[in-house]
């Protein structure tokens, strides 16, 4: 039998790897097409080929980075209390960030916060990406109110907000040569304040 069509002569998921590590490290805007052909080892009709337009690529790249960098998150929601939950991930973001295999910081932070007016598609779409973060954050604190764990008139929405704030500083700091024993200690910090917000609510009115 005829085979019908061309088999794509690369690994669409390594290409996306390194794809991933150029816009992780210049950003969207950053990442020029020379960039990322050169880095996923292809030229640039494959890529239009396979993955559509720059901003297509870039998109699909920020899909994998949540499903395989950010997978630590969603295990740390499995967690069985509130301030376990805090604890895993602000403890496994700051390993996260400072890996030596990866850039230091963080793809949905740095990719597109500094986009121009042309693409400010590209900074709302990561925005959104962090926001819906910060949601599953939420809805595992509320989880945890009607579970007793936390107290009644404990605010889910901003307990998931300042650990969102701290995550988000702390792959500022990460990018900006930041190193992990530093981050720990703010991460430790933080633990400690997020314990005494969500456990002593009444306590502080």
């Amino acid at each position: 039998m005829t085979q019908m069509g061309r088999p794509r002569e690369f690994d669409t998921d390594q290409a996306l790897d390194r794809a991933m590590e150029v816009f992780w490290r210049h950003g969207y805007e950053g990442a020029s097409l020379a960039d990322l052909t050169a880095a996923m080892g292809i030229n640039k009709p494959s890529l239009y080929a396979a993955y559509g337009s720059k901003e297509s690529l870039f998109r699909k790249v920020v899909a994998r980075y949540a499903d395989v960098e950010m997978a630590y998150a969603r295990s740390a929601l499995d967690q069985p209390t509130a301030r376990e939950v805090a604890a895993a991930l602000l403890r496994d973001n700051v390993v996260a960030l400072t890996r030596p295999d990866r850039p230091a910081g963080c793809l949905s932070v740095q990719g597109g916060t500094a986009c121009s007016t042309a693409n400010a598609a590209i900074s709302q779409f990561l925005a959104a990406s962090r926001q819906a973060g910060e949601q599953a954050i939420a809805a595992r604190f509320a989880r945890a109110v009607d579970e007793r764990d936390l107290p009644p008139d404990a605010d889910p929405t901003a307990l998931a907000r300042f650990l969102s704030v701290v995550t988000e500083g702390h792959a500022v700091h990460a990018a900006a040569g930041a190193h992990r024993g530093q981050l720990e200690q703010s991460a430790e910090i933080a633990l400690r304040a997020f314990t005494a917000a969500a456990y002593s609510v009444r306590a502080a009115r």
